[in-house]
């Protein structure tokens, strides 16, 4: 397990993003993608703890969670601020280009 990304469930991620700026990793584990974004995505999320809170949501065990942030292919990291998504990763991105996302919208 991912030690700067925790997984909760959609109900959890719903209760995070209410007083929480949050990045949230839609996966599943069939996804070969998703599993080489996860130890990227957890070696990047290590140099802004201190900006987000880091999850991972498994879209098999929370569909409706997935349904409502419209997420349709994975991986898909959005970032939440104010209890709503501000931004999206889609899909398998190298460290650098992971972390100038954050840079940005962090």
């Amino acid at each position: 397990m991912a030690k700067n990304v925790k997984e909760v469930s959609g109900a959890e991620l719903e209760e995070l993003i209410k007083t929480n700026t949050v990045v949230c990793d839609f996966w599943a584990s069939w996804c070969g993608p998703c599993r080489m974004l996860a130890p990227v995505l957890d070696e990047v999320a290590g140099g802004f703890a201190d900006k987000a809170v880091f999850v991972k949501v498994d879209v098999d065990a929370n569909g409706e969670v997935a349904q409502k942030y419209g997420v349709m292919s994975i991986p898909d990291v959005i970032v939440f601020k104010n209890g709503a998504p501000a931004a999206k990763s889609l899909g398998f991105v190298p460290a650098a280009t992971l972390k100038a996302f954050f840079e940005q919208n962090l």
